[in-house]
């Protein structure tokens, strides 16, 4: 049994300012106020540990690379408070992706991961970002039964542009959307150029959950509100956030919470550059340069991913946006595991996984128990 002592403990009712937790075999038995006996955090911080929904690599490894790639992404990710990572993959060809996703698939029944979230190839030419254009794919239920085959099961997530139509067969993106739903895999808009109307009807088709909002998608206009308010319109639905302050700024970041309180996850969406400085680096098989920690490609300069990491994104979240610690706390992981189904973690409640993260007074992370 370990007990922390005298810490600020983030629970779902508010800050414990004294309090201590006390943690067995992987699990919280116990969490309160006062004196205990045990180790000493002298006043720092105890989060539940993150949940990054979109996570392409980090420490100089990408996900598309291999499955060592992605161990030693998973730990780079780790040191810094993410305890839980969805593993994605960026646009390739239709056999790397199945590839990629069996390594993925190998390394979720180890426990290592939770699974794959294909970010594409089902996405739009006109907002592919840095998707690989000569790899996307028009909507297709014959392939995409094709990509979660090859995950076996532990695909839990694709981002998906609702308003593509198949000249050859039909197949619409909310077909696809359809589809996911009845496979249990969350259906995310994503890489869109859906109206307001395409948006909602892929909401109301059972999508869940918009790829890095705002970025990759029409943007809010008074004529054309776009996938951002049929989103906030939809009950339920979650909005992933890139809270870099480049990919949002951070009165969008206040917009967004104000709209939709308590539907945001932080995610970083990063790349193998992460804490890697700045250089040429690659994303699938897209060339990317990082300059002062800003990730575009190097033709077309289009945002490329990031070099955020979920600790940063929590931090920014309370002292550039200005949200209470517990709801940055939220965001980073009750929010994000309540996407996944996990209602084994996200909250340092007796009962659930003792996945922990230690700060300090200025939100930097000084352990990972």
């Amino acid at each position: 049994m370990t007990v922390y002592t005298n810490a600020r403990i983030v629970t779902p009712t508010g800050v414990i300012g004294r309090g201590w937790l006390e943690a067995e075999h992987g699990r919280i038995t116990g969490v309160g106020t006062g004196d205990r006996r045990g180790r000493d955090l002298a006043g720092a911080w105890l989060l539940p540990g993150f949940v990054d929904l979109h996570v392409h690599g980090g420490g100089g490894h990408s996900a598309m690379t291999s499955s060592d790639a992605i161990r030693e992404a998973v730990a780079f990710h780790r040191a810094r408070g993410t305890t839980t990572t969805l593993v994605s993959l960026v646009t390739a060809p239709l056999e790397h992706l199945a590839k990629a996703a069996g390594w993925i698939a190998d390394l979720t029944e180890e426990g290592l991961v939770e699974g794959c979230h294909f970010e594409g190839p089902f996405l739009a030419h006109s907002r592919c970002g840095a998707q690989d254009p000569a790899a996307l794919r028009p909507p297709s239920l014959a392939e995409l039964r094709l990509l979660l085959d090859a995950g076996r099961g532990t695909v839990r997530q694709m981002t998906v542009a609702p308003e593509l139509v198949n000249p050859d067969t039909g197949d619409d993106g909310i077909d696809l959307v359809r589809e996911l739903v009845s496979r249990g895999v969350i259906a995310a808009v994503g890489h869109t150029d859906a109206t307001y109307a395409q948006a909602r009807a892929a909401f109301r088709a059972g999508a869940a959950l918009v790829t890095h909002a705002f970025n990759g998608m029409r943007g809010l206009h008074h004529r054309e509100p776009g996938p951002f308010v049929a989103a906030v319109e939809s009950p339920g639905v979650i909005l992933e956030v890139i809270n870099d302050g480049i990919h949002l700024d951070p009165a969008i970041m206040r917009l967004a919470h104000g709209l939709a309180p308590d539907r945001l996850a932080l995610i970083t969406d990063a790349i193998d550059a992460t804490g890697m400085g700045d250089g040429e680096y690659r994303l699938g098989a897209m060339r990317v340069r990082v300059s002062d920690g800003v990730a575009r490609l190097v033709e077309g300069g289009s945002l490329a991913g990031s070099t955020l990491t979920m600790d940063a994104a929590l931090r920014r979240a309370v002292k550039e946006v200005g949200l209470p610690i517990e709801t940055a706390s939220r965001y980073a992981s009750a929010i994000p595991a309540k996407v996944l189904g996990l209602g084994d973690r996200g909250t340092l409640v007796p009962g659930r996984r003792a996945d922990l993260v230690i700060l300090d007074g200025d939100l930097n992370v000084v352990e990972v128990p």
